[in-house]
């Protein structure tokens, strides 16, 4: 319990452009004092201050250590403060009473008081750095999806003696073909828009290519200074390892494989009742840590010997395939934690 390690918690309510902290102390769970400072390097060392002045035991409670209060949190684990993160709260939370910067900040800390079981903000440069070109990766992946959409279905709709240069091609020739078109000016506003289109779709989307590719090589270089060991694991590549490296951050932030299985969204749900033992199917976590095992879980069904042969003995025991498949995202998600946990070659800070 974190009562027993400090005498004060600081709860902190994130913002773009101030935080708001309230001293909490871990004994009686009374407010010392409040502050705002701005979300800048002078409130940071301001905060500090403030909390220089209540305890020299003390936690830090954070509601959006991974958004807004990503500097702050940075700049505390900096100083070897004590961090913890609090997820922002539901609203049934709310209905019953107001909503200030204040009574938020309050509330982190009495919430950090009163859990066993802690959660401490993602750390490391490389892990941030990997989480950067995750999301850049990914946002021009999806740009360069929606736009093929657009290009074939335009193609399909464009007039026919432009639409017959596209006969037979795939979406790779497709693509090709459209951003070789050249301008016209026949007099015919349909065809010379068209064209226009066309060419102007295919462009972005060879750019768009471009630039996952780029996002991509970077992030296999990242990978194999931190962690090479991920990728001599059957159905790892670079993309799936970043990706389960930037859930799992560093040692000791899950405190066992069951934890990084609840993350991960791996962990099955108990709904048993009465004389019916069952379990439903767990859609939380982190969604994009799932995707990953799912992926790895593909990849070794069909190309992996033994976890084929694994497969085979479940159905033979009466398993379906969805259930072989749940089994096995736990199985990994147990071996990646291990392997995470007790395993790391190079530094991510």
């Amino acid at each position: 319990m974190l009562a027993e390690q400090v005498d004060v918690v600081i709860g902190v309510d994130t913002h773009k452009h101030t935080h708001t902290a309230a001293a909490i102390a871990s004994s009686t769970g009374a407010a010392l004092a409040h502050t705002t400072v701005t979300a800048d390097a002078a409130g940071y060392a301001e905060l500090i201050a403030f909390a220089d002045q209540h305890a020299s035991s003390r936690g830090w409670a954070i509601e959006g250590a991974g958004g807004y209060g990503a500097g702050l949190t940075r700049h505390l684990t900096d100083c070897q403060e004590i961090v913890l993160e609090i997820d922002r709260p539901k609203r049934p939370k709310r209905r019953a009473g107001a909503k200030t910067d204040l009574i938020d900040a309050e509330r982190a800390a009495r919430e950090a008081l009163a859990r066993d079981h802690l959660a401490q903000p993602k750390t490391g440069a490389v892990r941030a750095a990997l989480q950067m070109r995750l999301a850049a990766r990914r946002a021009a992946v999806t740009a360069s999806a929606d736009a093929q959409k657009q290009l074939l279905a335009l193609v399909v709709t464009a007039p026919q003696r432009l639409r017959d240069r596209f006969a037979g091609q795939r979406t790779p020739a497709v693509i090709a073909t459209a951003a070789k078109l050249r301008a016209t000016t026949t007099g015919d506003v349909e065809y010379d828009t068209a064209v226009a289109v066309l060419r102007a779709l295919a462009r972005r989307i060879q750019d768009l290519q471009t630039e996952a590719a780029t996002h991509q090589t970077a992030i296999c270089a990242l990978v194999r200074s931190w962690r090479p060991d991920l990728l001599d694991q059957p159905g790892i590549g670079p993309i799936v390892a970043a990706t389960v490296l930037t859930a799992w951050s560093h040692a000791g932030r899950c405190r066992n494989d069951g934890a990084f299985a609840m993350l991960a969204g791996a962990a099955p749900i108990p709904a048993s009742s009465g004389m019916t033992v069952r379990y439903r199917l767990n859609r939380a976590g982190d969604r994009h840590l799932n995707q990953a095992l799912h992926t790895i879980t593909l990849t070794r069904l069909k190309h992996d010997p033994a976890t084929r042969a694994y497969a085979e003995r479940r159905r033979k025991e009466g398993k379906s395939d969805r259930d072989i498949r749940r089994c096995l995202k736990r199985y990994i998600c147990r071996d990646l934690y291990r392997r995470l946990e007790h395993q790391s070659p190079l530094d991510a800070s």
